[in-house]
């Protein structure tokens, strides 16, 4: 046993001193133990050994002996465990032969604890221990090092404090005067258990396996399959895919924890034993009661023996429960790391399997259903045995009647396994709907902006109320057959009892009291075991199962192997940058390696002859939408399967700057995002910030480069973020550059500062692979690529390829993609960015930090909890309660009652019997008992009217039992129905509010949080919380009726119950207080984990390319370690409250037990009510503990009730109502008018539209151009009313849209969003989620967009997009929006720079299809190149929120001065 478990004289009396098989042996260090030499261990270790010895010696001449002076087996039990009884030895037996070893025993154990109390470590040497280690230690990463005033849990710890959790006491206190604020107030893990440590020694276990597998092949390859090498380079990446499929998990985890773990079984069949002491003890206690003629050291004698027997066993389990949640915080450590690391190593295409919101349930749910098995393995066979004692305790008693009790018992394992079997079957299929169901939410917030100008908000509730649905069903198969499982095992005990009684009494035997006393101590005791534990641990058991297989699956996908995929030397000479020979790439795998159907990435392949890239050369790929541009740097990263041919690049290891085609952002600062992990430069910083045109953007900033981005940088616009993007490659300072189309998104003169400052100012020097539609800006590269279809048509010099590809009139042609950047010498007084305007708020970090609230959960909340479940239905579920807790007691009185009727009949018959037969309870374990347990006991003479008696008794206990058994099964399946009626309740609210909630929200609000309500507070909801209320609500009623039994059959004892109840809920009181400050950390510090993996799976490409993926294990990591703190510290404070209350119970049964001889001596009290009593008190311990506990839990459970109500309640809505009813084709026109409209972000930020008017005539196209955050898009949120006004109005039709529904309005307008948003689905459901179109009229829409082609390769209308749509190419989506826009009727349409990614011929035929279209709709459109509103009827220049100019193109651009003029100039240079 590793670990610092009890000092073991209970367990391993040798072994007291080992206690941290810890760190390496460092000089002065004794070998093989983790504290340094010190006279006091020397001292423990040798008496230790005595003391082992003496224990055994004692054994042996208590059994040859065979002494009548009291029960024998007791010494056995007693040695046997190597518990301290030797207090009960020392009453027991003075006998002289054996009181010298006694006294050598008290003289070791004295010496012993001496021992003990001479100082071992220190805490200062301690930590100077930990520094000395970290020094010399070999492991890579970083240790968390410890600061002095933040105490190490644990280490350097006394064992009394180590027993009663001393250390804890000054967290505790902290806890309870509120001073627990944030996770830093939390102790640092023991070193054992620190994350780094703990992943070290999981992965070089795995490596030991993987090496092991590999032997066979010609290299042993020492690199694991999750573990990359020293700098994160491809050269330790594995080379053989067999060896890491025959990896499971599971054995690994076992090489790494199991020594540990399986040791604790020591602990666990220790506390075990002595619980059967208890009753064993009992027994005698009552039996000696009951009889006049035992001498009264007897009974004191049985007394402390219960005292030590409750004790050591409090301390055992305690300790047990200790250590296996240490363990268990190693296993989530692990895999939580070991899944990260998978996901960044993984090959995009097998990652494609899987969707986001999967790969993240994998580490919540999955993980931790998997850590919950842990914590039942041990149960697994202590229920079995246990069962096995009491059954061997049965026969004792009851010779072969037992077989009886057996039988039933063995009906029910079968029952059992088909229930286990459905609830598996039913768990799967709720995981797959849940799944489903957190995928369509994430598809949903990330889309949300468009969404609500669709007005999809009832489609998409429609989508996943259906997967809620499916998910409940499973949900309420499980929760019922669970209830129908509970209910046999409870049932079990009574049916059991009646069972045995009954073929005892036919078999011809008598009951006596003690006989059926003992019987009941012996139901009681297999009640309390059984019923509580078996069905919930076959359960875990299955759903880890389930779990493991999940996640099992996810490591065993195909990694990137970058040694297959690269050549290591340049076929043609070291001038070389990048090669392709032969080379043949697809997106999907060839043969469907996996089980699960890849999806269908638009099947394109990719074929390179021959391409060979210069160093320093500037090389530009072109082509149409969907030809293959990304895929052709997605082939030079490595992102692509390879099938066949080479392909080299030169310094693989430094890795490439990447800007991918959709900028991915981090939810960081904008300098964080730009440095991507490197040192801060100042020059170089200054240099890369200036050649990407962000000095403006960054002055406009709240705060500079410190502003927070938000989550995928949505408060940048989508310039800005490319821009980001395009910075942090260029800080990275690659040799090779490869850039996704940087230009997109910007206006003219935005993207001819880029093309000068940057990809040739610079990176003049750098390799360059550029992407991009404006072949405005080609004419300076060394050469082109035209690709078509996949596959590279020509290569040439720009003058050679440009004419290819549709030039334009010279003026067009520059001024083609212009934009909306107003002349730079006025951008300065213009720049107001309005949407990260929005961020001054909150010193500049837009978002608030996780609401952690203080304090007890609200009264509000377990009312919403209330009336979600249902009044009626509530007070229900409480009364069937109460009935079956009732008839538990009144049946268990019933027997108390029987016992003494008939002993008082064996009273009165006779008394001489007890004094000549042995007493019966030697017979237990002594020889003669086993071979005729029954005919000593049956001398007593038996009265006529006995057999009356007993069928009278028999009849009313039976029908109370099945009183009993009917409550039960009633109060089960009520339970089980209220429990999903509110779950059902809750997710209904809480989605209706988060469909209605208002843009701002959305753009404030992190989408994990988000999510993280929808999936693991909602699990809690469904699930946990149902689970744990349910044994609280048990244990409180178990705890009245125990209580009621307790003080009527021993009246004094109210004199011990008052002060410990007292004292209980002090304790308790304590506790729960610093117990939810911890658990409310806990949840804060899981969300980053949980948003830094989503944040990471979005930026893979990036994070591998740039070869950051050891920066990112690591933050994993330090994220990890904050979480396992204060989880860490939140079960310890388990464990301390659970010790003091098991002293407490310890301090109640001793109690009873004296007060019992007291009656005793003064003949008052029957001994059958008091042996009730004392067999109730027994389990009081376990109660109160359990009480208390399932509160705590119930009560931390219940802030998720408070989490999913706050977002229910404070979320700031949308206007729901109607104030006008408009007629169905409203706006028949297409008349437009903004009158005097001011609009801001929000409170207290500067007027995004500052007075707005202006007229927008039926049928007018009108184009709407100005520099970025003028306010352009602002324009359409107003329209939309995604955003209230401040002032002003907007009139269509005339109508004033404030009074028109919300829904009406959306849905009556029409928008092209400038983010395409696509989701998983069919394609027919993108283009008409309502189903209002057929076919063929979505194939003509499709043509006119020329995408029929593109949609028919993938397989058609119904063929499924990927999440986000992956499956077409960014250019495709923006088509399938205009798509969905050709379809509405509506009379105005809204087009925000719909064709960004678009090529120049494509675009230009959709310019006629939209004239075409919507001839006579009236149409705004914001542009990015000119050319697009060259021919509208109108334009409209706006500049810092106001309209600066309105007049036709041709005006403007004549007037001199003007600004459209200026902007169209600053084109054509």
């Amino acid at each position: 046993m590793t670990g610092p478990g009890p000092p073991d004289t209970v367990l391993q009396c040798p072994l007291p001193a080992c206690r941290d098989c810890g760190p390496p042996p460092a000089p002065g260090w004794r070998s093989g133990f983790g504290v340094p030499c010190r006279p006091g261990w020397g001292c423990r270790i040798a008496t230790s050994f005595v003391l082992a010895g003496l224990f055994l010696a004692d054994t042996i001449p208590a059994i040859v002996s065979q002494q009548e002076l009291g029960p024998v087996y007791l010494e056995v039990l007693a040695n046997g465990t190597a518990a301290l009884t030797w207090l009960t030895h020392s009453l027991a037996l003075l006998m002289l032969c054996r009181f010298a070893i006694l006294c050598l025993q008290l003289a070791s154990l004295l010496v012993y604890v001496i021992g003990y109390l001479l100082p071992t470590t220190g805490r200062q040497d301690l930590l100077s221990i930990n520094r000395s280690w970290q020094q010399d230690q070999l492991i890579t990463e970083p240790e968390i090092l410890v600061p002095d005033q933040q105490r190490v849990a644990e280490d350097g710890e006394s064992w009394l404090s180590r027993f009663f959790y001393v250390w804890m006491n000054p967290l505790m206190k902290r806890g309870y005067q509120w001073k627990l604020n944030q996770p830093q107030d939390v102790y640092v893990l023991p070193r054992q258990l620190q994350a780094a440590r703990v992943c070290d020694r999981f992965y070089s276990c795995w490596q030991k396996k993987a090496a092991l597998h590999q032997v066979e092949e010609e290299t042993v390859s020492l690199t694991s399959p999750i573990i990359a090498g020293s700098d994160g380079s491809s050269d330790a990446l594995d080379k053989s895919h067999r060896a890491q499929v025959a990896m499971r998990l599971l054995s690994v985890l076992h090489a790494a924890f199991g020594l540990r773990f399986y040791s604790l079984g020591l602990l666990k069949l220790a506390g075990n034993l002595l619980g059967f002491s208890g009753p064993l003890l009992l027994n005698l206690l009552v039996n000696f009661m009951e009889s006049r003629q035992e001498p009264l050291s007897h009974g004191v004698l049985y007394a402390l023996g219960l005292f030590a027997g409750s004790f050591l066993g409090a301390l055992l389990r305690n300790q047990f429960s200790y250590e296996v949640n240490k363990v268990t915080l190693m296993v989530r450590a692990a895999i939580i790391s070991a899944i990260y690391r998978k996901a960044l190593r993984v090959s995009s295409a097998s990652l494609a399997q899987f969707t986001v919101g999967e790969i993240v349930n994998f580490m919540s749910t999955d993980t931790s259903r998997l850590v919950n098995f842990c914590l039942s393995f041990h149960e697994v066979w202590s229920l079995p045995f246990q069962f096995a004692i009491t059954l061997y305790l049965l026969y004792q008693q009851v010779g072969v009647a037992f077989l009886t009790g057996l039988a039933l018992a063995l009906l029910l394992v079968p029952i059992n396994k088909v229930i286990a079997n459905r609830i598996m079957m039913n768990n799967k299929g709720m995981l797959k709907h849940k799944d489903t169901r957190v995928k369509l939410m994430t598809e949903f917030l990330w889309g949300i902006r468009v969404i609500k100008f669709y007005t999809w908000e009832n489609h998409f509730s429609t989508r996943i109320n259906a997967c809620r649905a499916k998910e409940l069903q499973k949900l309420r198969a499980i929760k019922y057959l669970d209830a129908v499982c509970v209910y046999l095992w409870a049932a079990l005990p009574v049916v059991v009892s009646i069972a045995i009684f009954i073929t005892y009494v036919l078999l011809g035997h008598q009951l006596t009291a003690t006989k059926l006393l003992r019987l009941s101590l012996v139901k009681l005791f297999g009640e309390y075991k059984s019923k509580r534990s078996f069905p919930w641990v076959l359960n875990g058991v299955l759903e880890a199962k389930v779990s493991l297989d999940r996640i099992q699956c996810f490591l065993e996908l195909m990694d990137q192997d970058l040694e297959a995929y690269y050549a290591l030397d340049s076929p043609s000479g070291t001038a070389t940058a990048m090669e392709m020979r032969c080379a043949a790439f697809s997106w999907a795998p060839v043969e469907g390696e996996s089980t699960r159907q890849p999806l269908s990435t638009g099947t394109l392949q990719l074929h390179v002859e021959n391409l060979s890239v210069r160093k320093g050369m500037l090389l530009g790929v072109v082509g149409k939408v969907g030809a293959g541009k990304s895929s052709l740097l997605a082939a030079i990263t490595g992102e692509l399967i390879k099938q066949g041919g080479q392909v080299y690049v030169c310094d693989l290891k430094q890795g490439f700057g990447l800007a991918t085609q959709e900028p991915w952002i981090q939810f960081t600062t904008v300098r964080e995002n730009i440095l991507f992990g490197r040192e801060y430069d100042a020059r170089l910083y200054e240099e890369v910030v200036e050649a990407c045109a962000l000095s403006k953007d960054l002055n406009i900033l709240p705060a500079g480069d410190q502003t927070e981005v938000g989550e995928n940088g949505v408060t940048l616009s989508g310039g800005q973020k490319a821009r980001i993007a395009l910075a942090r490659a260029v800080y990275q300072d690659k040799e090779l550059y490869l850039l996704d189309d940087p230009l997109a998104a910007v206006d003219a003169d935005v993207a001819n500062h880029l093309m000068r400052k940057c990809i040739l100012g610079v990176l003049k020097h750098k390799t360059r692979i550029l992407c991009t539609h404006r072949m405005e800006f080609l004419e300076k590269a060394d050469a082109l690529l035209l690709i078509d279809n996949g596959r590279i048509v020509k290569t040439g010099t720009p003058a050679d390829i440009l004419p290819l590809m549709e030039a334009f009139p010279k003026f067009k042609d520059t001024g083609k993609r212009q934009n909306d950047k107003a002349p730079t010498e006025q951008s300065q007084e213009e720049a107001v960015e309005t949407e990260a305007e929005e961020s001054t708020q909150n010193n500049h970090l837009i978002h608030k930090e996780e609401e952690k609230k203080e304090g007890a959960v609200a009264f509000q909340v377990y009312k919403a909890y209330w009336l979600a479940v249902g009044t009626c239905l509530a007070l229900s579920i409480l009364f069937s309660l109460l009935l079956m807790q009732a008839s538990r007691n009144i049946s268990d009185w019933w027997l108390s009652h029987w016992i003494s009727s008939i002993s008082q009949i064996a009273n009165t018959s006779v008394m001489v019997c007890s004094a000549t037969s042995p007493s019966p309870e030697l017979l237990l374990f002594s020889s003669a008992g086993l071979v005729s347990p029954i005919q000593a006991l049956d001398t007593t003479p038996v009265p006529s009217n006995g057999s009356l008696d007993m069928k009278f008794y028999l009849i009313v206990y039976g029908s109370i039992a099945g009183a009993n058994s009917l409550f039960t099964i009633f109060r089960a399946f009520l339970f089980a129905y209220g429990t999903i009626h509110a779950a059902t309740v809750i997710h209904n609210r809480l989605l209706q509010r988060v469909l209605k909630a208002t843009v701002t929200f959305f753009d404030t609000t992190p989408t994990g949080r988000i999510l993280n309500r929808f999936s693991s507070d909602l699990y809690c909801v469904d699930d946990s919380l149902p689970f744990i209320l349910n044994i609280f609500l048990a244990n409180m009623y178990g705890l009245l009726g125990m209580l009621v039994i307790i003080t009527y059959g021993l009246p004094w004892i109210g004199l011990v119950l008052l002060p410990l109840a007292a004292l209980y809920f002090s304790i308790q009181r304590y506790y729960r207080r610093t117990s939810r400050e911890l658990k409310r950390l806990y949840s804060v510090t899981l969300s980053p984990i949980y948003t830094h993996f989503s944040e990471t799976l979005s930026g893979l490409s990036s994070i591998r390319a740039m070869r950051a993926t050891q920066r990112f294990e690591l933050e994993n990591q330090l994220h990890l370690e904050q979480n396992q703190r204060c989880l860490f510290v939140s079960n310890t404070a388990m464990q301390w409250l659970d010790i003091r209350l098991q002293m407490t119970g310890v301090a109640v049964v001793t109690a009873i037990a004296g007060i019992a001889i007291i009656q005793h001596q003064k003949q008052l009290g029957n001994p059958g009510l008091v042996g009730l009593a004392l067999s109730y008190a027994l389990s009081v311990t376990n109660l109160l503990s359990g009480l208390i506990s399932s509160f705590t839990m119930t009560e931390t459970m219940m802030v998720s009730v408070e989490r999913t109500e706050e977002y229910t309640t404070d979320i700031p809505m949308e206007p729901q109502d109607k104030l006008v009813q408009v007629a169905a084709d409203w706006p028949s026109q297409g008349l437009v008018e903004f009158q005097q409209v001011v609009l801001a972000y929000r409170a207290g930020l500067p007027n995004a539209l500052d007075g707005v008017s202006f007229t927008v005539y039926p049928g007018e196209k009108v184009g709407i151009v100005g520099r970025t955050g003028s306010g352009k898009s602002t324009l359409f949120l107003a329209l939309f009313r995604m955003l209230e006004l401040k002032s002003g109005r907007i009139l269509l039709d005339g109508v004033d849209s404030q009074l028109v529904g919300l829904e009406d309005l959306r849905s009556r307008l029409a928008i092209i969003p400038q983010d395409p948003f696509l989701f998983s689905g069919s394609i027919r459901e993108n283009l008409d989620p309502q189903g209002k179109w057929t076919d063929a009229e979505l194939h003509e829409v499709l043509e006119q967009c020329h995408l029929q082609d593109a949609i028919t390769q993938i397989g058609g209308l119904d063929s499924k997009l990927g999440e986000r749509g992956k499956s077409l190419s960014v250019g495709q989506r923006q088509l399938v929006c205009l798509a969905r826009a050709l379809l509405t009727q509506a009379k105005v349409l809204c087009i925000d720079e719909a064709t960004a990614s678009v090529d120049q011929k494509t675009d230009q035929l959709l310019q006629q299809t939209i004239r075409q279209r919507f001839a006579d709709k009236t149409v705004l459109t914001i542009a990015h190149r000119l050319n697009t509103i060259l021919d509208s009827d109108r334009v409209l220049v706006m500049q810092a929120g106001r309209v600066a100019e309105l007049d036709s193109p041709t005006h403007l651009s004549k007037k001199d001065g003007s600004l459209f003029q200026r902007l169209l100039q600053s084109g054509q240079q």
